[in-house]
C-alpha cells in the first residue's frame, strides 16, 4: 500500500489556476474512474472545493496520477507543477488531518471542510475508487477531526467567509439594512451567507438558483423571493450586494450584464462577492466602474483577523495530529507484513498437514502410536528449524553477527557466551 496526496490550494495557486483543476459534483464520479482506469492509481478520492482541488490515492507513481490531473482538464502538466505539492505516506496523512481539522483553510479552523471531506469520500464510495487503505484513512481522519474541534477552540471566533463578506459590505454601504441582497446558488455556503446577511436586516432577500424549487426553500427561510438564473438580467440592477457561490462550470454573470445593470442603476454601486471555483462572475466585471468585486482570495486578509488569538488551539491541535499520524503509521506499517505473515503461516500449514498424513499412514499400517507421535514431532521440528538453520551455517561473515541476533530475538534464545 502506497499512499499519496497531491494538490494545489489557496496557498500555492490563484483562483485562475484552481478554476482551471476544479470538478463540478456531476463529473466527479466519471472522473475518478477515469483517473483509476488510466493510470496505475488502486484507490482514488478527489476533494474539489473553492479553496482547493487535491487527490488522495494508493499508487506506486504519484507522478502519472498528476500527469493525468492536468491532462483531464486539457492543460499541459508544465502548467500545473509550479502549484502542485506532494505528500507520501505519513506525510499524506498528516495533510489530510490538517486539512480536515481546519488547519489549512483560509478560515483557520472552519468547519465546512469537514463536509466537503465526507462528500469526497461518498463520491469515491459511489464510484468504486475507495478500497481499503482510503477508507481506513479517511475513517480516521474524520476522527481526528472530531477529537481537535472537542479538545481545542479551534473553531472559537473564527472569522467565516460570509462574515468576512458582511464586513466588507459595510466598508461601502452605511447600513446593509438599506441594501437588497441577491444570492445566487442555493448551497451550503450561500444558506451561510444567506444567515450572516439577514441578521442586519436588509431591504430585501432574493434567491437565484438553477432549480427554481430550491431557490424558494432558501428564500423561505428569510422571508425573500425566488428567481431562476434565467430571470437574473431582469432582476440585477435591482440589487446592491451579489453573492454568488455556484457549482457552474462557466460564468454566470459577464460584463456586458452587469454593464447594463449598472447603467440602469445611474452608476449606484454593486458589492460583488464571488465565492466559486470556477469563479461564477467574469474577471473583466472588476474593470467597471461602480463595481466593487471579491473573489475567495481578496477575502484572506480579512478572514486572517484575529487569527494570534487562536495560535495556542493551533499548538494544542497539532499535538493531537501529530500523535495520531503515528498511530495510523504504525497501522499501515504492521498491514504491510501481513502477506509476509500469511506465507509464512502457509508454509507452517503445508509442513504441519504433510507430516500428519504421513503420521495417518503410518498409524493405518499398525505402527506404535508411540513412535508415530516421536516421528511426527521430529519431523514437525526438522521442517521448522531447517531454514533457520541452513541460514545460520551458509551465512557470510559480515551478515553472520547480525543473523545471529535476529534468530536470537525470533526464538527468545539465551545463549552462553
Amino acid at each position: 500500500m502506497q499512499l499519496h496526496a497531491f494538490g494545489i490550494n489557496h496557498q500555492t495557486a490563484p483562483v485562475d489556476v484552481r478554476e482551471k483543476v476544479s470538478f463540478s459534483p456531476e463529473s466527479m464520479g466519471d472522473a475518478l474512474r477515469d483517473l483509476v482506469g488510466r493510470s496505475r492509481a488502486k484507490e482514488a478520492a478527489i476533494v474539489s472545493t473553492c479553496n482547493r482541488t487535491e487527490v488522495y490515492c494508493n499508487t506506486p507513481d504519484p507522478d502519472t496520477a498528476i500527469e493525468w490531473l492536468a491532462d483531464y482538464h486539457s492543460l499541459k502538466t508544465q502548467f500545473i507543477l509550479p502549484y502542485v505539492y506532494k505528500f507520501p505516506r505519513g506525510e499524506a496523512v498528516k495533510h489530510a488531518f490538517r486539512v480536515a481539522s481546519g488547519l489549512d483553510s483560509m478560515v483557520l479552523g472552519e468547519p465546512q471542510i469537514l463536509g466537503q471531506f465526507k462528500q469526497a469520500v461518498n463520491s469515491a464510495e459511489e464510484a468504486g475508487t475507495l478500497g481499503f487503505l482510503l477508507h481506513k484513512l479517511f475513517q480516521r481522519t474524520f476522527s481526528v477531526a472530531k477529537e481537535v474541534r472537542t479538545q481545542t477552540s479551534i473553531g472559537s471566533s473564527s472569522v467565516s467567509m460570509a462574515a468576512a463578506a458582511v464586513r466588507l459590505a459595510e466598508r461601502i454601504f452605511p447600513s446593509i439594512s438599506e441594501q437588497n441582497v441577491l444570492f445566487v446558488g442555493a448551497g451550503e455556503m450561500i444558506e451561510l451567507n444567506a444567515m450572516h446577511f439577514s441578521a442586519h436586516g436588509p431591504k430585501k432577500i432574493t434567491v437565484a438558483n438553477r432549480t427554481l424549487e430550491r431557490a424558494q426553500h432558501l428564500a423561505s427561510r428569510f422571508n425573500g423571493d425566488a428567481i431562476t438564473l434565467h430571470e437574473l438580467p431582469d432582476h440585477l440592477a435591482n440589487n446592491d450586494i451579489i453573492i454568488t457561490c455556484t457549482a457552474s462550470q462557466l460564468p454566470i454573470l459577464g460584463k456586458g450584464m452587469v454593464e447594463r445593470a449598472i447603467k440602469l442603476r445611474k452608476h449606484r454601486p454593486i458589492f460583488m462577492v464571488d465565492l466559486a471555483v470556477p469563479r461564477d462572475i467574469e474577471p473583466e466585471v472588476s474593470e467597471l466602474d461602480d463595481v466593487f468585486l471579491y473573489t475567495v482570495d481578496d477575502l484572506a486578509s480579512v478572514v486572517k483577523e484575529g487569527l494570534d488569538s487562536r495560535q495556542s488551539a493551533v499548538a494544542q491541535a497539532e499535538v493531537i495530529i501529530d500523535s495520531n499520524v503515528t498511530h495510523f503509521m504504525d497501522w499501515l506499517e504492521s498491514r504491510e507484513i501481513v502477506p509476509t505473515i500469511r506465507a509464512l503461516r502457509d508454509q507452517g500449514e503445508r509442513h504441519r498437514r504433510h507430516e500428519l498424513e504421513r503420521a495417518m499412514r503410518l498409524l493405518s499400517k499398525g505402527t506404535d502410536p508411540y513412535k508415530v507421535l516421536e516421528s511426527l514431532s521430529v519431523g514437525l521440528t526438522n521442517k521448522f528449524l531447517h531454514v533457520p538453520s541452513h541460514a545460520l551455517n551458509h551465512a557470510s561473515n559480515s551478515e553472520r553477527d547480525e543473523l545471529v541476533d535476529l534468530v536470537n530475538r525470533l526464538y527468545h534464545l539465551h545463549t552462553a557466551e
